[in-house]
């Protein structure tokens, strides 16, 4: 089973595969910060210090949240972020919480098609 090392809170918990990275804070007290759970608020945005190619892909509402500066630099929302099958570290940030939540969501592109 995969491994989250919450660095900030220094505690490390052995978790199920697929398993919500917010989800498994809240019922182990790993102590990620949040407050909606649905990728609104930005409030468990977190980096992903080791392992992030153990994390599932990047949601929809994680790219209009945090917007591909913040993706590119290793951050994710843990209420949209699932542990596949290996160990990982995560650490946040008060300053980068701060930011992200106060940043507007991106409109994302809609995909023109060209087939008549």
């Amino acid at each position: 089973m995969p491994k989250i090392n919450f660095i900030n809170s220094n505690k490390q918990i052995e978790v199920p595969e697929d398993a919500s990275i917010l989800r498994m804070s809240l019922r182990y007290d790993g102590e990620l910060p949040n407050r909606c759970g649905g990728g609104i608020c930005g409030s468990c945005v977190f980096k992903a210090e080791e392992g992030a190619e153990f994390l599932d892909n990047v949601k929809v509402q994680e790219r209009r949240k945090l917007g591909e500066e913040w993706l590119n630099k290793g951050y994710r929302l843990g209420c949209q972020t699932f542990v596949t099958d290996g160990d990982i570290s995560i650490s946040w940030d008060d300053e980068v919480t701060e930011v992200v939540k106060k940043r507007k969501p991106d409109k994302l592109q809609k995909e023109v098609s060209t087939i008549k």
